[in-house]
């Protein structure tokens, strides 16, 4: 991994985003990590991708707006700051809601600059109630004001440190379905599945995006992770503990072993403590 950087940190909050488990994530991974080219599908606000700093990547998000965010951060980073800036200044509920609206009118929306919109996702997600990232049937962010009293918009050398790492490694970045995503990985490349988790009671949070990820998903995403087994690409998934993923992966290609994971974002504060969830390689140490 490259260690030219200072530590790494996400520049959003993320429901299921992985801070909290690094150290029980770094007990799974290849010994020769360093040696392979890291692939992140689903990317997320990147805890694990910021924590390792591989010098070859490829970090991928079907969240277009999400992945803008990574691009306008590599390219255009004081631009960015200057934009987060005036949002600080001007946070307030009226000015959030007026913020938060402008995706309702496409007209408006697409004139935006790609670093506007990139600040505007940032502003939303760091405002919001509870941190989410949440979108409706039609694509709309549909998160109430959060009434925070100094929220922390931006860190600017947090996201001048995640710039310089950006632009002095080899980190390609993708907004693509996720198995387009992995489709030259090979022998030589270690892959972090951390998909929307299984919900058989619609109480966990996965409203990233308008289409969802179903248990169809779930499906195609475990034969994936068997194909890539067959190439002798290294593959690790973080998922939720249910019955139906203990039954989706219970074949010899797979090892599951349980981890406990402590819940960040939930509308209920008694929501919020240890969760079971658990890991899966599909490869043999």
């Amino acid at each position: 991994m490259s260690n030219a950087n200072p530590p790494l940190k996400p520049f959003l909050k993320w429901a299921g985003g992985k801070r909290q488990l690094l150290s029980e994530i770094w007990k799974h991974l290849p010994q020769d990590i360093e040696n392979f080219t890291y692939y992140e599908p689903f990317a997320g606000a990147g805890a694990v991708f910021f924590n390792l700093q591989p010098q070859k990547a490829v970090i991928n998000d079907i969240n277009a707006q999400l992945i803008n965010v990574y691009f306008v951060i590599k390219d255009n980073v004081e631009e960015l700051i200057l934009y987060l800036k005036n949002h600080e200044k001007n946070n307030d509920k009226e000015y959030f809601y007026k913020i938060r609206n402008l995706d309702r009118e496409p007209s408006v929306f697409n004139k935006l600059s790609n670093t506007e919109k990139a600040a505007r996702f940032i502003y939303l997600n760091k405002t919001c109630y509870n941190g989410l990232y949440r979108v409706n049937s039609k694509g709309f962010f549909n998160v109430p004001f959060g009434k925070f009293r100094n929220p922390a918009i931006y860190k600017e050398d947090d996201f001048f440190h995640i710039n310089h790492y950006l632009n002095s490694n080899d980190i390609r970045i993708l907004n693509c379905d996720f198995e387009d995503a992995v489709s030259d990985a090979d022998n030589n490349s270690f892959v972090y599945f951390d998909p929307p988790y299984h919900s058989p009671d619609k109480k966990n949070f996965t409203s990233y995006q308008a289409q969802g990820f179903d248990e169809k998903q779930q499906e195609r995403l475990c034969n994936l992770m068997i194909k890539l087994a067959a190439k002798g690409v290294k593959c690790l998934l973080s998922s939720s503990d249910t019955v139906f993923i203990r039954k989706l992966y219970n074949i010899k290609t797979f090892k599951i072993f349980p981890v406990l994971a402590k819940r960040i974002i939930n509308s209920r504060a008694s929501g919020r403590g240890l969760i079971n969830e658990i890991m899966i390689k599909n490869w043999k140490d």
